[in-house]
């Protein structure tokens, strides 16, 4: 049976060129620093996105926890949207690992109102917690990808750092937001501190994700990196990929949008689902079900018993995630309509067994 793989672009192939650059990597030991492919891509990833110094690490949560830890001390508090991966996603990481504490505010639309952020840093004086970190994301994936502009960053940033707050950007997709916006992605990153971003997603590399920030931040997140067991030895046999993925796979990006855009004009027409079409912009496409013809949960099932297999938000939220990539084409876009169509042709009402 074909499938159709819309679950997530993490399941994205390395394509050829990347397979010869692995092949092909000069390599070294990365735990000493002498690992020729990681130090090129470190130092070309640091330049993409405007920052001075970068440390390579298996996962983006592996990346975003490096990035608390290395800005951070035990017993500070840091400032979350309630949706954000490294809130929902990323199993507590930073409070289990880190005894951090997270100051949760809302943010339905990817971006905390400025208003919540300012009311959630907390006096320098008095018996509380003090407010270390803001935690950006951009795109926002629990957001259904929704992007953060330069303004919304900046004023952001400049609202923290005035009050002696650093920022952290979740930028797992960072180059999905900057193509989206049409600005280059160092326009996104300027302003924060550190910028964690992946290769293993719409870039589609095999393995890995990187941290950028100043030099002395990086340097921290170096030992943050060591001590949770993430330091890495002949890595630039992944780098080498990861290095092919950064400089030849963010442009076409604007493919997968276009994609996701047709995906959400023609689940529109499906009379069960609901879906603003006009609020996908990146290559996330959010929907839910009229309950009354189908469950969530029983939707899934079904479109994966012919084939298609798409995700749900948060565990067993009503919400369902499809997802754009480079090993989509527009054929399947078509062809997963097709399927979904059929799943929720009149009449047929299904709802949790």
């Amino acid at each position: 049976m074909r499938v159709l793989e819309f679950r997530s672009d993490t399941f994205t192939k390395p394509t050829p060129a990347m397979r010869r650059a692995m092949a092909d990597a000069e390599v070294g030991d990365d735990q000493y620093g002498e690992d020729p492919t990681v130090d090129r891509l470190e130092e070309r990833s640091a330049e993409v996105v405007g920052k001075a110094a970068a440390v390579y690490v298996a996962s983006g949560m592996l990346g975003n926890l490096c990035g608390l830890l290395s800005q951070t001390q035990r017993g500070d508090e840091v400032i979350l949207g309630d949706l954000a991966h490294i809130y929902q996603n990323e199993m507590g990481a930073f409070a289990t690992l880190g005894s951090l504490h997270g100051r949760i505010v809302p943010n339905r639309d990817g971006m905390p109102a400025l208003a919540d952020i300012e009311a959630a840093i907390r006096p320098t004086s008095g018996p509380f917690p003090r407010t270390a970190l803001l935690c950006l994301e951009n795109s926002h994936n629990n957001c259904g990808g929704s992007v953060l502009t330069p303004e919304e960053t900046r004023a952001a940033c400049d609202l923290a750092h005035s009050r002696g707050v650093r920022v952290h950007l979740d930028g797992a997709r960072i180059f999905n937001a900057a193509v989206a916006l049409g600005v280059d992605a160092r326009d996104l990153t300027a302003p924060v501190d550190t910028v964690q971003f992946c290769f293993s997603k719409g870039l589609s590399a095999p393995v890995g994700s990187i941290l950028c920030g100043d030099a002395e931040t990086i340097a921290r997140a170096r030992k943050v990196r060591k001590l949770l067991g993430g330091a890495m030895r002949q890595a630039g046999v992944i780098a080498a990929a990861a290095l092919v993925a950064l400089e030849t796979m963010r442009e076409r990006l604007a493919e997968d949008h276009a994609n996701a855009r047709a995906l959400a004009e023609g689940l529109a027409h499906i009379p069960a689902v609901r879906i603003d079409p006009r609020r996908v912009v990146t290559n996330i496409v959010s929907f839910e079900l009229d309950p009354a013809r189908m469950d969530a949960g029983v939707f899934q099932r079904s479109c994966a018993e012919r084939g298609l297999r798409i995700s749900r938000y948060l565990g067993n939220s009503p919400r369902l995630r499809m997802v754009t990539h480079n090993d989509v084409t527009r054929a399947e876009v078509d062809a997963a309509l097709a399927v979904m169509s059929a799943v929720l042709s009149p009449g047929r009402v299904a709802t949790p067994a």
